[in-house]
């Protein structure tokens, strides 16, 4: 029965994609049989959820074209194989980033004493390998990160994923932690924004607990996941402590995977030493999705979300926007609620509607267009924003104005510095600096929400 089992995932093979053969069939293992019984091993009791929900009937199917009939396939984890009992496993998205052993419950604490960072940020629930729509703009960065995930990459530990906004690097990026948690492959996952790690380390230098730090990040970490890397530019002591915190991982066997909009060759003021280290694993790119890419993302969204939405519509809405998935999802939800809103039939009329506006505000978006439209918010001329001055009424339009520009805009960095006249090391440290204050949710923070909404409603 062993035999047959081998020639049954051979014929498996065959009709699934590679990326859902490798994560799903190939790790189940036979186990026994009993007369008309078989019995496979798989790593999880969520794995059995998995395969009985989407792959038993293939799998029976195939049994019986190979003689098998009537074969009764029973699913056994290998985890509660060892442990003698069956252990209640979470769905992927209830785990937290970090899992660290139970403590002893404390009293609370008064709030502002003893402040303590936790141990990264929480990986999202549909951020899985499973949720991921594969195309040819993403099949190698899938397939790395799947591997990586399982194990190694060519005897690498480390993985560079580079896409734009809304591609999909953090989804995953995320689906690696995800799989790990979820297959038991490692008990210390640490999801962090690079402006995390920074913050993080900052306030451990301030409160004298910089040794707690190295020692959670360089001992402590089994598998560190780090979004965003270029936030790093400039910051010369973030830089070689995570520099030296990536030798200690990597001499120790750990994974890494890292994430951001550009290559680390292209990020200024990032020293030598860390871009090394960044590119010293394999680095992969997340191309704009396809039209055939776009519908099925659209149907996988569309049934995830429980919309149902016509395939003309469908279909109108992938070819008419191509930009990044976010867009997508935008007019997947814009056209779901003004027919239910409404009361209305869902139909090319209507998803035109949608797509005309997210289209048209796009369109009408320029770097050209926010200079103008900040110059006309705050009173100050063109010739001023561009200009070397270092006043505070010319300086704070100036770093609005790049940080709009880089968020309802394409250009690159470097593109968008040199429309204010200034070097992409600069119109990093504006959009940085605005980002920095925004957090305290002060006035700055209300002019960008009022800016971004008239700029989202096209009054540019």
């Amino acid at each position: 029965m062993e035999s047959l089992w081998e020639q049954v995932k051979c014929q498996v093979k065959k009709s699934l994609p590679e990326h859902c053969y490798r994560m799903w069939i190939d790790p189940v293992k036979f186990f026994e049989s009993d007369n008309d019984c078989v019995r496979l091993l798989t790593p999880n009791a969520y794995f059995i959820k998995r395969l009985k929900e989407n792959y038993l009937s293939m799998l029976e199917g195939e049994f019986s074209k190979l003689g098998a009939n009537g074969v009764d396939i029973e699913f056994i984890a290998s985890t509660s194989r060892k442990s003698g009992s069956r252990k209640k496993i979470k769905e992927p998205g209830s785990f937290p980033a970090v899992v660290l052993p139970r403590k002893k419950t404390r009293q609370m604490e008064l709030p502002g004493l003893n402040i303590r960072f936790n141990n990264g940020r929480i990986l999202k629930k549909g951020f899985t390998f499973d949720d991921f729509v594969v195309g040819n703009n993403s099949d190698f960065a899938y397939s790395a990160s799947l591997s990586l995930a399982q194990g190694r990459i060519n005897g690498s530990s480390i993985l560079y994923l580079l896409a734009k906004t809304g591609l999909g690097k953090s989804h995953l990026s995320q689906a690696v932690g995800h799989h790990i948690i979820t297959n038991n492959l490692a008990s210390r996952v640490y999801y962090v924004t690079a402006e995390d790690f920074a913050n993080e380390m900052i306030f451990s230098l301030q409160n004298k607990k910089i040794e707690h730090f190295k020692e959670k990040f360089r001992k402590k970490c089994d598998v560190l996941i780090l979004e965003d890397v270029h936030f790093l530019s400039g910051k010369d002591a973030t830089q070689k402590e995570l520099a030296i915190t990536l030798d200690y991982l990597l001499e120790a066997n750990k994974k890494i995977i890292f994430s951001g909009c550009e290559l680390p060759g292209d990020i200024p003021k990032l020293n030598d030493q860390l871009k090394s280290r960044l590119t010293f694993g394999l680095v992969t790119q997340i191309e704009k999705p396809d039209f055939s890419t776009r519908v099925r993302i659209l149907r996988k969204k569309s049934k995830t979300f429980g919309y149902n939405i016509p395939d003309q519509v469908t279909e109108y809405i992938a070819q008419e926007l191509c930009d990044n998935v976010r867009q997508l999802e935008s007019a997947l939800f814009g056209v779901a609620a003004k027919g239910q809103l409404m009361g209305c039939h869902i139909d090319i009329d209507l998803a035109k509607t949608i797509v005309e506006n997210i289209a048209g505000i796009k369109n009408k978006i320029t770097v050209e267009s926010i200079k103008k439209f900040v110059c006309r918010e705050f009173s100050v001329s063109e010739k001023d924003i561009v200009s070397a001055s270092r006043k505070k009424r010319i300086v704070k339009p100036r770093q609005i104005a790049i940080y709009l520009a880089r968020k309802y805009t394409d250009q690159p960095i470097k593109k968008i510095g040199a429309a204010f006249n200034k070097y992409h090391a600069t119109a990093i440290y504006s959009i940085n600096a605005v980002e920095k204050e925004l957090k305290h949710k002060g006035v700055l923070f209300e002019q960008i929400a009022y800016l971004s909404r008239k700029i989202e409603a096209g009054k540019l």
